[in-house]
């Protein structure tokens, strides 16, 4: 068997029947086929006898088995059959990316979820050692579920001899997606995925936000920091997927779900430029459509639908309202059928659930404001306090702590009293773009061998219970601890490095966000961030960042 006689209804390695040509890699082809053993949809790319990619697809193959994130279609099997080298991968039904952009770029909203979900894959995936090696807008897939599926995993590079690649660049591949999504122009000096090259001002990459009006600031600078050679405002790039995951999930918020359909209004303050964070959305109740239905398109590359080997399916029709009866027979109204709207037993109805409405509102408004009044009133009769109930007052578990000012914390002798003060209000500002920065250090990720550590002082205003403090990081390989003030006396911060107690240690951090949990429940009002050790800045520099601090109640 050959790869020209593997054709439609041929029944390959006893087990896959082939259904239809989905694409043509550099003489590779990859095809639709059902496994007959199974009874399910799979994709099979196919070698043609003696062809030299075929022990870069086995290897690529093995590695692509080993990943067990969800959001990666599995390799199911690989093997040879009459001389035939073939790849068996999952299906998905979907649209990729490439085929939504034809139609235009996306929200910021989607843009920065459709995002994060595949950096967090990739994240998961960079942690054994391996990456992706082809991310395009053809081997991202959104299902019709709205799921993001990410194909190819090591495949898809060997299919076209790419080698396996590497995690920066998937980094930058995602970062190239991501700015696509939000431009629909693609960053680079030649058309590519159907998509026209973005602009350049002085031989430099336009930003999102100077190509497309109304990009939210908060995913223009991600953007920046992924593409941009250096990024702009000394901001600081990223390399690293698991620092794109923090960075986005910071944006756009950690769920998984898919973003709704936004808001007419909302949409149109984005376009005037008027919204700034991308997580300023008002969701709608129909379920999520981050793709408006595309015209018919063929993909720039030639494959037929997409690379992504997931032809689209019909979209389900919206239930249409019955129509009127028009008298002709059949027009009595069954004894069932709600009265019409505008009826007088309608408006009765309408009225004495408003009113029933406002007392249960009033009813809760004196109940609420007499558990109030009992929980911060003295008996004067009789010298006595009354003691609310457990449930008369919320708990504060879990909500942020508010920062009435911060400090950074570097003593003498060893220190020299600071470590670049102005930019310490950057890391509670709420946005993971700006970052403190300690100075650099020479040889050694302690400090150069010269001091304990730095840190940030961070004031609550009054003792506060603490239960965990998360520190975004940027650079891999940072240690900290979270302390606070030694004995009994919480209220003031110690001026030396003895004055503090260690309560969470967390020892070579990757980028990201990192969570301090006290080893025992905690009341303080002064708070330090504290590192020990801080990630390898370039030849033998060393310095560490924090991108965000937040404490929880």
């Amino acid at each position: 068997m050959s790869n020209q006689t593997v054709s439609p209804g041929a029944l390959l390695a006893g087990r896959y029947r082939i259904a239809e040509l989905l694409a043509e890699i550099d003489g590779a082809r990859v095809w639709r086929a059902v496994d007959e053993v199974l009874s399910r949809a799979v994709v099979v790319d196919v070698l043609p006898v003696g062809d030299p990619r075929t022990n870069l697809l086995f290897d690529a193959a093995r590695r692509a088995a080993a990943a067990a994130d969800p959001r990666f279609l599995r390799v199911l099997d690989c093997d040879m059959f009459e001389g035939v080298t073939y790849c068996v991968r999952e299906w998905a039904g979907g649209r990729p990316l490439e085929r939504m952009l034809a139609s235009g770029p996306l929200t910021g909203q989607q843009a920065g979820w459709l995002a994060r979900e595949v950096s967090e894959a990739l994240e998961n995936l960079h942690r054994t050692g391996h990456a992706h090696g082809s991310i395009s807008p053809s081997t991202v897939v959104v299902t019709d579920a709205g799921a993001i599926k990410v194909v190819g995993l090591a495949t898809e590079a060997a299919l076209r001899s790419a080698g396996p690649g590497s995690a920066e660049q998937d980094v930058y591949n995602l970062g190239e997606l991501l700015y696509a999504s939000l431009t629909g122009r693609w960053p680079g000096a030649a058309p590519a995925w159907g998509l026209q090259p973005a602009p350049v001002e002085h031989g430099r990459l336009m930003s999102p936000r100077q190509v497309r009006a109304g990009v939210p600031r908060s995913l223009d600078d991600i953007s920046d920091r992924l593409l941009a050679d250096p990024p702009r405002h000394h901001a600081p790039p990223i390399t690293s997927a698991a620092g794109l995951s923090a960075a986005l999930s910071g944006v756009v918020g950690s769920s998984h779900e898919p973003p709704n359909q936004m808001d007419e209004t909302v949409q149109v303050a984005r376009q005037n430029g008027s919204i700034d964070d991308a997580t300023q959305v008002v969701p709608q109740a129909p379920p999520p459509a981050l793709d408006p239905t595309p015209p018919a398109y063929q993909s720039s590359n030639g494959h037929a639908e997409t690379a992504a080997y997931a032809p689209a399916e019909a979209r389900p029709a919206r239930r249409q309202t019955p129509p009127p009866s028009n008298g002709n027979g059949g027009g009595r109204r069954r004894a069932d059928e709600p009265k019409r709207k505008g009826s007088w037993g309608g408006r009765i109805l309408i009225l004495l659930a408003i009113l029933a409405l406002l007392s249960v509102v009033a009813m809760a408004q004196f109940l609420l404001k007499g558990a109030m009044n009992n929980d911060q009133t003295d008996d004067p009769g009789t010298g006595t306090k009354t003691t609310p109930s457990a449930s008369s007052k919320p708990s504060a578990t879990g909500a942020a702590a508010k920062i009435v000012s911060a400090k950074d914390f570097d003593p003498e002798p060893a220190g020299n009293g600071e470590e670049h003060p102005e930019d310490v209000p950057k890391t509670y500002d709420g946005k993971t773009s700006t970052v403190w920065e300690t100075q650099s250090y020479n040889n050694k990720p302690n400090f150069g061998g010269q001091k304990p550590g730095v840190g940030i002082v961070y004031n609550l205003g009054e003792p506060t219970p603490i239960s965990k403090v998360i520190v975004t990081l940027v650079g891999d390989g940072t240690s900290l601890e979270l302390r606070v003030p030694k004995g009994d006396d919480k209220t003031k911060s110690p001026s030396a490095v003895n004055g503090w107690e260690p309560i969470a240690t967390e020892e070579d951090q990757p980028e990201g966000a990192v969570t301090l949990t006290p080893s025992a429940p905690t009341e303080t009002q002064y708070v330090m961030v504290w590192l020990t050790k801080i990630p390898k800045e370039s030849g033998s520099k060393y310095r560490g960042t924090i991108a965000e601090v937040s404490i929880q109640k």
